[in-house]
């Protein structure tokens, strides 16, 4: 079987799982949803997101740590859709403070529906994760179910920190971002909520909380990195329709993505200076042109061709680290799918 058979096969294998997982958990959080009104202005809105098929990677994260650490599937599920239901809230507000249009292929809620009205269903959202994961640990005991909330505690403020930190770039005009300064904000804003807390609490309860934790965080944030940085690439390089975003939208945003950084770095004076009179604009003042003319100097600078290089080295060291993060779990189809992730995130359109 040639390489790119095997890596078809891989990426089949995973996405099969990962539709799996989403269906089941699709159903409990449209399940855990409030009935009665308001439903055209709160209850149906917050039902949108989470009925549109998303990737699922959170809660299959949590899922097949807690399983491989020995986990009863019953105790780890609510939990999950609990990881899910709040990325769902996260990616409303995130999409209005952004202003995103699409999202997974269709309109965000703010464009739907209005700011005001998007606001309100991600902050449902929000409660209703809470309620969800309020019900899921008292299936645990009470130590336990502390940790868990814990836990999601630690991962909301460092979720915030980072897009506090994003905006900030942007809202200050920040020019002078390192490669070290985006792997520091990615690790709070994507790597906590994305990888690092889904393994962190699967495995606590899968283990009744004697698992070693340090191994899961430098494999999460390691992995959670390359995937942040194949999303930004998705973003520059994908299909709309497959992506289920706007393409180029980074752009459009202003937002400080690796490539970016390293074309601010590297860029003759006259195209730095067109990249730095874009990013001091507004995005309604941001034309389509700028943003052709700054994704055509990423490949004529190298910024692609760098960024897919350094994700690259972040993925072995990934791959260093799965072994001592699961060295203590049982081994079986849920580590299997852990272990074929790692590759997954390099080969995904999506």
């Amino acid at each position: 079987m040639t390489d790119a058979a095997q890596r078809q096969d891989l990426i089949t294998e995973v996405e099969s799982r990962l539709r799996r997982v989403a269906r089941t958990v699709r159903r409990s959080m449209l399940d855990a949803m409030p009935d009665g009104e308001p439903v055209q202005w709160l209850y149906g809105p917050m039902r949108e997101y989470p009925s549109r098929p998303g990737k699922a990677l959170r809660p299959a994260l949590c899922l097949s740590a807690g399983r491989a650490f020995g986990g009863d599937p019953n105790d780890l599920l609510g939990i999950a859709v609990a990881i899910e239901l709040l990325h769902n809230a996260f990616l409303v507000h995130d999409d209005i403070a952004d202003g995103s249009e699409m999202r997974r292929g269709r309109p965000t809620l703010a464009a739907a529906h209005g700011m005001a009205a998007a606001l309100n269903a991600g902050d449902g959202l929000a409660i209703v994760a809470s309620q969800v994961l309020r019900r899921a640990t008292r299936r645990l005991d009470r130590d336990l179910a502390d940790l868990v909330w814990g836990e999601f505690d630690t991962m909301a403020l460092r979720t915030l920190e980072g897009q506090a930190t994003e905006v900030g770039w942007q809202l200050d005009n920040v020019e002078n971002v390192t490669p070290e300064d985006y792997l520091n904000l990615i690790m709070h804003k994507t790597c906590w909520y994305t990888t690092i807390h889904p393994l962190r609490v699967g495995a606590i309860v899968g283990s009744r909380g004697t698992a070693e934790l340090t191994g899961l965080v430098r494999f999460g944030f390691h992995f959670g990195a390359a995937f942040q940085i194949r999303d930004d690439l998705l973003n520059l390089l994908g299909d709309e329709h497959t992506y289920g975003k706007e393409i180029l939208g980074d752009l459009f945003e202003g937002k400080r993505t690796l490539p970016l950084v390293h074309l601010l770095s590297t860029a003759a004076d006259a195209d730095r200076e067109l990249v730095r009179d874009h990013l001091r604009r507004t995005r309604a003042q941001r034309s389509v042109e700028t943003v052709r003319t700054i994704r055509a100097l990423m490949d004529d600078y190298g910024s692609i061709t760098f960024t897919s290089e350094y994700a690259e080295g972040i993925l072995l060291v990934a791959e260093e680290y799965f072994e001592q993060a699961f060295a203590d779990a049982r081994p079986g189809s849920d580590l299997d799918f852990l272990r074929a992730l790692v590759p997954y995130v390099w080969a995904r359109w999506r």
